[in-house]
C-alpha cells in the first residue's frame, strides 16, 4: 500500500473510532508498527490526527444534532465573513440565477451584492426581504419554516427547487470534513441545501474558519464538488481535495 493510501486509510479509521492504538492500525493495514509510527508523525505534523501515546486520536469534533439561533451565530466571526462575502459578490455575472441558502454569512454576502441583471432564489425570508429592498429580482422557496434559522424547509421546499436549475449557488454549512464532506444538525435543511448542490452548475460554499474539522448528523454534499471560500486554510489538506478560495493570506 502506498503511503498517501496508507494515510487516507489511517484517517478513514479515525473518523468512525475516533482513537485507535498503533498496533491495532498495524493489524488494520498489514503494515508494520514502526511504519504507523511514522504514519503518525506525519499526519500529526499536518495537523490530520492528534499523536498520543500508543496510538492517535480524531481532530474532528462531533456535534450535536441542533441549530444556534442566527442572533447567536451572526455576531461570530464578522470580519471573516464581510471578507467572504465581499468576494463571493464579485462572482456574481449578468443573468445568472443565482441561490443564496439560509445562514450569517449568506446574509453578510447578500450586503455586497450589486449585480441588479441576475435572478436570485433563497430559501430564507429574511434574505428575501433584503433583496427584494435592493431592487433585486427574488423568489421565495415556499414550504415550511423553521424558527431556529428562520428559512424554508420540507417537501415542499423540495418540490419548488425541481423547477430550477442554477447557474451558481451559495451555500451556507456548520461543518466540513474531509471525510464526512459538508454538514449540517437538520435533516430537512440538509436535504434542501442536498437538491441545491444538485442542480447547481457552479456551487460555492461559503464558511469561515470555525467551520472545518466539525461533523453534524447530516451530510450533504461532497467536498470535492463544491468550491469553499474561506478567510485564511489553517489545514492545506482541504486544497488536495477540492478548490478552496481564500479571501486572505
Amino acid at each position: 500500500m502506498l503511503t498517501q493510501e496508507r494515510h487516507r486509510e489511517i484517517l478513514k479509521i479515525l473518523a468512525e473510532k475516533q482513537a485507535v492504538t498503533v498496533s491495532e492500525l498495524s493489524e488494520l493495514l498489514n503494515t508494520s508498527e514502526s511504519t504507523i509510527r511514522r504514519d503518525l508523525n506525519k499526519l500529526d505534523s499536518q495537523g490530520m490526527l492528534n499523536k498520543v501515546f500508543g496510538g492517535a486520536t480524531a481532530t474532528t469534533e462531533i456535534l450535536e444534532a441542533k441549530d444556534d439561533t442566527v442572533d447567536t451565530r451572526s455576531q461570530l466571526n464578522i470580519e471573516e465573513k464581510r471578507m467572504i462575502g465581499e468576494y463571493a459578490a464579485t462572482l456574481i455575472n449578468n443573468y445568472d440565477l443565482v441561490y443564496i441558502d439560509a445562514g450569517t454569512t449568506t446574509r453578510v454576502f447578500i450586503e455586497y451584492i450589486t449585480n441588479r441583471n441576475a435572478t436570485y432564489v433563497t430559501n430564507a425570508l429574511d434574505h428575501g426581504l433584503y433583496l427584494m429592498e435592493k431592487g433585486f429580482n427574488v423568489y421565495i422557496v415556499g414550504g415550511k419554516l423553521k424558527a431556529s434559522t428562520e428559512c424554508v424547509v420540507g417537501a415542499d421546499g423540495i418540490k419548488f427547487l425541481e423547477k430550477f436549475n442554477f447557474t451558481k449557488s451559495f451555500i451556507g454549512t456548520n461543518g466540513i470534513d474531509i471525510n464526512a464532506g459538508f454538514t449540517t444538525p437538520d435533516i430537512e435543511e440538509g436535504h434542501i441545501k442536498g437538491e441545491v448542490l444538485k442542480r447547481s452548475y457552479h456551487s460555492f460554499v461559503l464558511a469561515d474558519n470555525s467551520k472545518f474539522h466539525k461533523v453534524y448528523p447530516v451530510t450533504f454534499g461532497n467536498i470535492k464538488n463544491s468550491c469553499i471560500i474561506t478567510g485564511k486554510l489553517k489545514d492545506k489538506a482541504f486544497e488536495k481535495e477540492t478548490v478552496v478560495k481564500e479571501v486572505f493570506k
